[in-house]
């Protein structure tokens, strides 16, 4: 067997191909190898082997990756072994009337997998599975993964395969609340799986009867599966594995050190946002009394959201007109953004392009732009319809309104809300979804390129959009619409099990749970959003001068390790988060329980041991000097009145 060994940080995958150069298998990753012994009896040897990518024809009982459907009605194909090319990336390519080039490449101690299909015949092929990857994992078969729905994202919980199958994914046109495309294993060493598609996807973890198990993750195939002309190539979504022998918690930071490494590594600004305050009721001389109580307590940018433009008094209205509506801005949006710099804030702005209202002029205008399947009316979700952004035309409408708007004010800050599944499809004959999302991404990239100062905040109805392809396109995400303390805790730590702190918009506001709504102090509420990117969302107007002294001392706290947050590792704690960088280390720790009876009987005290301290190193905490050995195992007291806390941990020595 001809080996190839892909170098991490600290892993390594290992690949091969056999003599026979019929497939691909796993060879090792990380720590543990992979060897099927024995004689199989009643299938191909393929379907017990550690294949990396499985074409029908090559595997049969087992999962396969790839089912290709020729012009004689088959669906069988045997792509031999051609030749491998290494440089940035590895490629090992098997040729038939198909031409599959498996593509590698290591990030840190993650791999990204990816392939891509040729049509070298003369007649139309049709792609009916389409997987990115087939991920082997060496160990376990306890599988983590997320689920939730609106108010209620990244949910964590897991299943245990003795043998057999789960799957999960969205058949909505976008990521979903439902689940993310994330899976992994639970264990000393961990194992996960994530896929970098904003549509329509799939993810199954299967355990064989050898009892290994595999992950395989790509886009949802169509109903009428993708067609591929001769000589048309078609490319798959990436699929990025990666494994930790530090447990889920090392697998996080496996992952965050990723989505850092293809991030813009830009600081967020403090930001306040005024939709909870005002919702649709959106006037210039309000706005700009939210603006100057939210400057005095350190806020940096201002960001108004849904219901600035023409048409839009509530949710049934507007989208797609994208105009400044002069009623609620009588100086015009340039008087207003003056009016903000001048008191030392920056402008933002939200928006939803992709959507359209049915009383718009855009939709009287252009109701081919409406995605719709003929003979059917248009799905109606929150009042509002889809644009089909799968025509270039609609590409180029959405791009032009988003240029012509940063390019005709000062918008420092851009939200990107999409508010509804994609539901009509209209011919399926076309590759609807991947169009869509290409579409989608060109735009993002395009505005990374164009106007590089915008930050740019993912936003789809809470958490519906959150992927690795959106994540490398945008600044930060939008985890959920639900900012209640005890609810968002919860929240945030499924998000950190696969994405960093640096996307992770988190807002302080006046909200009660969904879920759990306990009333916390606004410490906790503070102590909750500052374990991401800070922002604010409450009623500003309505806060007493003892909540806005509160909430300016915790602004300048941030500011002072808002760094430290998004670029340092993340471990998690026995009721609380830490952040780990070279010289300081932020503690948030939370109370979640009954905490105001502590100290009425009597007890032990509440300490909480750190984690990723030099042991040998001194450190102060507060007005306090330790050893990093009794921070590690002894750990910090919590065990007072408060509800929550914030500790800044420096290296001394």
């Amino acid at each position: 067997m001809r080996t190839w060994t892909l170098r991490g940080t600290s892993t390594s995958y290992v690949v091969g191909v056999p003599d026979h150069g019929q497939w691909a298998q796993l060879v090792a990753w990380g720590s543990h190898p992979v060897e099927i012994v024995g004689t199989e009896h009643f299938v191909p040897r393929a379907d017990v082997e550690p294949v990396e990518y499985a074409v029908r024809g090559v595997r049969y009982t087992a999962p396969v990756d790839l089912v290709v459907g020729g012009p004689d009605g088959s669906d069988e194909f045997r792509p031999v072994f051609v030749e491998a090319r290494e440089g940035d990336e590895l490629e090992l390519e098997f040729a038939d009337v198909i031409r599959i080039v498996l593509h590698y490449r290591m990030v840190g101690d993650a791999v990204e997998r990816w392939v891509s299909v040729r049509n070298d015949g003369a007649d139309e092929l049709t792609l009916y599975r389409h997987d990115s990857a087939g991920f082997v994992v060496p160990v376990g078969n306890t599988v983590k993964y997320l689920w939730g729905e609106w108010n209620s994202e990244f949910q964590q919980t897991s299943v245990t395969l003795p043998r057999g199958r789960f799957t999960i994914g969205s058949a909505q046109g976008i990521t979903g609340h439902s689940y993310s495309p994330f899976l992994a294993t639970d264990g000393d060493v961990a194992y996960g799986v994530q896929l970098a598609w904003s549509g329509s996807w799939e993810m199954s973890a299967d355990v064989d009867t050898t009892g290994l198990l595999r992950i395989q993750a790509g886009r949802t195939s169509s109903s009428r599966g993708l067609r591929l002309e001769p000589g048309q190539t078609w490319v798959s979504p990436k699929a990025v594995g990666a494994c930790s022998a530090e447990g889920a918690d090392g697998l996080a930071r496996v992952f965050h050190e990723y989505e850092r490494a293809g991030s813009r590594k830009r600081i967020p600004k403090v930001l306040y946002n005024s939709w909870f305050a005002t919702e649709f009721d959106i006037r210039a001389d309000h706005q700009l009394e939210l603006a100057r109580r939210a400057a005095g307590i350190g806020v940096e940018t201002f960001v108004v959201d849904d219901g600035w433009f023409v048409g839009r008094s509530d949710d049934t209205g507007g989208l797609g007109d994208w105009e400044v509506d002069p009623a609620k801005f009588p100086d015009g949006l340039d008087g207003f953004i003056n009016r903000l710099r001048a008191i030392g804030l920056d402008f933002g702005l939200w928006i939803e392009p992709e959507s359209v209202s049915p009383k718009s002029s855009l939709a009287e205008e252009h109701p081919e732009w409406i995605l719709r399947t003929d003979r059917l009316a248009p799905v109606l979700v929150r009042n509002q319809l889809l644009l089909d952004l799968s025509r270039d035309d609609v590409r180029e409408f959405i791009w032009g309104t988003l240029d012509r708007l940063l390019s005709s004010y000062d918008i420092k800050y851009l939200k990107w809300d999409a508010n509804r599944p994609r539901l009509d499809s209209g011919d399926q004959r076309r590759d609807l979804d991947g169009r869509v999302v290409t579409n989608l991404y060109a735009i993002l990239d395009r505005l990374r390129a164009e106007h590089p100062d915008v930050f740019v905040e993912g936003c789809a109805g809470g958490g519906a959009r959150v992927d690795l392809g959106t994540a490398a396109r945008v600044d930060t995400l939008w985890p959920s619409d639900n900012t209640a303390p005890l609810d968002r805790l919860r929240i945030q730590e499924g998000f950190r099990s696969g994405f960093a702190p640096h996307l992770m918009s988190s807002w302080v506001t006046d909200a009660e749970g969904t879920h759990d709504g306990r009333e916390r102090s606004l410490d906790v509420r503070f102590h909750v959003a500052m374990a991401g990117v800070l922002g604010i969302g409450a009623d500003l107007s309505r806060w007493t001068d003892d909540q806005l002294k509160t909430a300016a001392r915790h602004i300048e706290q941030y500011k002072g390790f808002r760094e430290l947050i998004t670029e340092s590792k993340v471990y998690g704690l026995a009721g609380g988060v830490q952040y780990v960088g070279p010289h300081k280390s932020v503690v948030f720790l939370w109370e979640t329980g009954d905490g105001n009876v502590r100290g009425t009987l009597p007890t032990r005290p509440r300490r909480v041991p750190l984690a990723g301290l030099d042991p040998a190193k001194n450190y102060r905490v507060g007005n306090e000097t330790h050893s990093g050995s009794y921070l590690l195992q002894v750990g910090v007291a919590f065990d007072d009145s408060a509800d929550s806390h914030c500790l800044v941990v420096e290296l001394l020595d």
